[in-house]
């Protein structure tokens, strides 16, 4: 049977709902006219009537396919397999950039037009919108010539770019995953050639399967879980650099940005990845290669959002953040500022969107029309608030949508809830907020218990679970699930409601005496409860114990104050060695401004092999000095606040010192009790906040 392009995209809307649609909503989702889809509706009424299905068509409701439910099982699966006849226009558009991004030497019209199947002047025409897509980017050229063929000259890493950022585009995750790793259910036929699966034939498999295993012993050593979209970006990136390298063409690299690079933690990684490509590939990666794989995973996005605020970056970032916040309430009436989960996930995010966008990196984000669509005044509050915030960035819509997507799952939230629900994102941090947020909005009984990756999924006991969502297929997932977009449609809500009703009996709520014989390692899960429990206690414990407040009546300068701080540690345990502890305040003092601005307070911090334990101490000075903030202007100041750690440092240990960064600039009163000098006061309000994470992270 002969399906067109646009008969195979009318047919998969349609049969992806069980509800009626209108023939302008069809013509929007596959960017067609209304006549077009007209037309097109009688090709897909005969292929319906083989399969004895119906397209009933009600007047100012829409249509909808009609019949037996194995029938219409049936269609979607031929769908699936079918030898794709005819490519849409943007599909052919799609390959033939890639294919031309790919080639060595030119490639004449004719040989393109047989491989798609297409006119020449088809082809012709395809290479106008090609070189419509290539004006993005400033080192690339469409080069034409009669007798010579088509070809894209320019930059080698301006070609990779645009490829990756192209298979990201169009291929989702799990198909990705599932050719490296080959885990996919079998396909009744071996001819399907999806767009996707065209794209990724132009990547050599066996590369990909040695450089996602390279990226995997790596992803262990990161400090902290990128999302499987930056970390498929990753494999596809140097999947084609190894293609190349080994051809021959390489990058390169500014050799001053180079050596910024090499002093980042990301640039060790990168060098550890490469060693083990080079031995598997016999042949020698340049330096460039290793800063460019530094620039990925530094602009990376991330799975969770855990950021430390111990690091200069991370505190002068959440100080903007502050304001952010504080503009998007203002604008919306919506108390946010308090929200320490929101600053948290918005400075994870922006910590590598910040480097992405100076690095004019870019990045795709296919929620971005959807977004714009449902939380239009959102949208425009948070890109006012970015322009004010960050004048000196200049930030693409695509960002705007992500940090959207943090602040709509705050604004969102609500409603009381019972049913355990587990979410599958392979997106990062605000997506899969947002879907929770969402999910939690529209029906208000079901509580988001946990949010994965891909990659954790085999990992997880599912019988804890009620319902489980996902924004991909999970084909090898012994146990139902419902696949749904990261921002719900109504559709979708219905089709939850409907699961959950039909359930008699729930995975997640068996009767307790049955859940005692159900549940997976019920003991080893307690006891790693208990086990985290005790971790922060300690390190919250260790902390408290330590904490003090001095007054030095003499009229020391800074460094004396640190000083004489140190040898005061030194005496209680906690530094074993005052010199080299001050050494290490003043080198990290030297690289940024550490006072806090519009407030009379800095933060002195440095991890150090002389201190022994995690400590938080204050001081305060007879008079005030001048001193440089983190924003660069000068402050006088009157209290210093001393953070210390050693190099190596508990997950506890290190979220409870992060967790003081972010309580002292919170909001207008905690700065207050920071500056009133007052220890009763300090180590009072210190204790309620600690107090806080600890229920948070332990309950």
């Amino acid at each position: 049977m002969y399906i067109t392009a646009r008969e195979r995209q009318i047919l998969e809307q349609l049969l992806a709902t069980d509800q009626e649609m209108t023939v302008k909503g069809l013509a929007d989702s596959i960017d067609v006219s209304v006549r077009t889809v007209h037309r097109d509706l009688k090709g897909v009424e005969n292929i319906l009537k083989d399969y004895d299905l119906k397209l009933v068509k009600k007047s100012g409701v829409g249509i909808q396919v009609i019949g037996p439910d194995e029938q219409i099982e049936s269609l979607k699966l031929f769908l699936f397999n079918i030898t794709h006849n005819e490519y849409t226009a943007e599909e052919r558009q799609t390959i033939i950039l890639c294919s031309l991004l790919e080639a060595v030497e030119p490639v004449k019209l004719l040989s393109l037009a047989s491989d798609l199947n297409v006119t020449i002047a088809t082809i012709s025409n395809d290479l106008n919108k090609v070189e419509e897509y290539l004006s993005k980017y400033n080192h690339l050229t469409l080069v034409r010539k009669r007798g010579y063929g088509v070809e894209i000259t320019g930059d080698e890493s301006a070609k990779r770019k645009a490829m990756s950022k192209i298979i990201a585009e169009q291929v989702d995750e799990f198909d990705l995953l599932s050719l490296i790793r080959e885990n996919i259910q079998k396909k009744t036929t071996q001819h399907t050639e999806l767009i996707s699966e065209r794209l990724l034939g132009l990547v050599e498999k066996k590369n990909l399967l040695i450089v996602e295993k390279a990226i995997e012993e790596m992803n262990k050593e990161l400090p902290y879980s990128i999302a499987d979209s930056s970390y498929m970006g990753l494999v596809v990136h140097l999947a084609l650099a190894m293609e190349r390298i080994v051809r021959g063409e390489n990058i390169s690299i500014d050799q001053g940005y180079l050596e910024q690079l090499q002093v980042t933690s990301e640039y060790q990684i990168a060098e550890k990845i490469v060693q083990k490509l080079e031995k598997v590939f016999q042949t020698t990666i340049p330096k460039a290669e290793i800063g460019y794989i530094t620039m990925h995973l530094r602009g990376a996005k991330l799975r969770h959002d855990k950021e430390y605020f111990i690091e200069d970056k991370s505190l002068q970032l959440a100080l903007k953040v502050k304001s952010l916040i504080h503009y998007v309430e203002k604008r919306t009436g919506q108390p946010l500022m308090g929200n320490h989960e929101l600053l948290q996930g918005l400075v994870a995010h922006l910590n590598p969107a910040i480097f992405r966008i100076k690095e004019n990196m870019g990045i795709s984000n296919p929620l971005l029309d959807k977004i714009k669509s449902d939380y239009e005044d959102i949208f425009n509050v948070v890109k006012n608030g970015v322009e004010v915030v960050f004048p000196e960035l200049d930030v693409p819509d695509e960002e705007i949508g992500y940090l959207v997507l943090h602040f709509g799952s705050v604004l969102l939230r609500g409603g009381s809830k019972a049913l355990r629900a587990l979410i599958v994102c392979s997106s990062g941090i605000g997506t899969s907020k947002m879907l929770a947020t969402t999910v939690q909005k529209e029906i208000p009984e079901i509580k988001v218990s946990r949010s994965i990756s891909l990659f954790e999924l085999n990992q997880m006991n599912y019988d804890e679970y009620d319902v489980i969502l996902s924004t991909i297929r999970l084909p090898d997932l012994n146990r139902e699930y419902i696949v749904v977009n990261p921002i719900l449609t109504k559709d979708e809500v219905k089709k939850i409601k409907s699961f959950l009703f039909n359930q008699k009996e729930l995975p997640g709520t068996t009767p307790k005496k049955e859940a005692e014989f159900t549940t997976i390692n019920k003991a080893e899960t307690t006891l790693q409860r208990m086990q985290m429990a005790k971790e922060y206690s300690e390190a919250i414990v260790t902390i408290l114990k330590g904490f003090t407040v001095t007054s030095f009546a003499d009229d020391l300068n800074i460094s004396e104050v640190l000083k004489k701080a140190c040898e005061r540690l030194e005496t209680d345990g906690i530094v074993t060695d005052a010199a080299l502890a001050l050494e290490d305040l003043l080198t990290r003092e030297e690289k940024s401004g550490v006072g806090i601005p519009n407030t009379s307070l800095a933060l002195y911090h440095a991890r150090s092999e002389a201190v022994t334990k995690p400590s938080f101490t204050v001081m305060t000075l007879a008079h005030s000095k001048e001193i440089l903030a983190m924003d660069q202007s000068e402050m006088d100041l009157e209290t210093v606040l001393l953070m210390l750690s050693p190099i190596e440092l508990s997950t506890p240990s290190l979220e409870v010192l992060s967790h003081i960064s972010t309580v002292i600039i919170e909001n207008e009163y905690s700065i207050l009790r920071f500056e009133s000098k007052d220890e009763q006061k300090i180590s009072s309000y210190l204790a309620s906040k600690l107090e806080e994470l600890f229920i948070e992270k332990t309950t």
